[in-house]
């Protein structure tokens, strides 16, 4: 296992941790998308079709979770490697996991 493992590890984790919070507030805006929709009074196709969008959206979020708690525990497991022991990637891995903590 190399340093640049680590890294390429500890960048999927922080990169799946941000396409979770963004999925999070894509279903909220889409939520309120489809509220102003219907206070308005729009055609009832373009609700329909805007909550198929937020469902898509919704379907992701468990997906996103499985994935982000399967690269957590991956790089868990290589900050015990002591092969790692006083680099730049294990200080940074290690932020990253007590940054996202699932």
């Amino acid at each position: 296992m190399t340093v640049r493992e680590l890294k390429i590890k500890t960048n999927v984790v922080k990169r799946l941790f941000k396409e979770q919070i963004a999925y999070g507030k894509e279903a909220q805006d889409q939520q309120k998308r489809i509220d102003k929709l219907i206070a308005n009074g729009a055609d009832e196709a373009d609700v329909r079709k805007q909550k198929e969008v937020l469902e898509e959206t919704l379907c992701m979020i468990p997906d996103v979770k499985k994935r982000l708690a399967k690269a957590y525990e991956d790089l868990q497991d290589k900050v015990q490697d002591p092969a790692y022991a006083d680099t730049e990637e294990l200080k940074e891995a290690q932020t990253v996991l007590a940054d996202i903590e699932i």
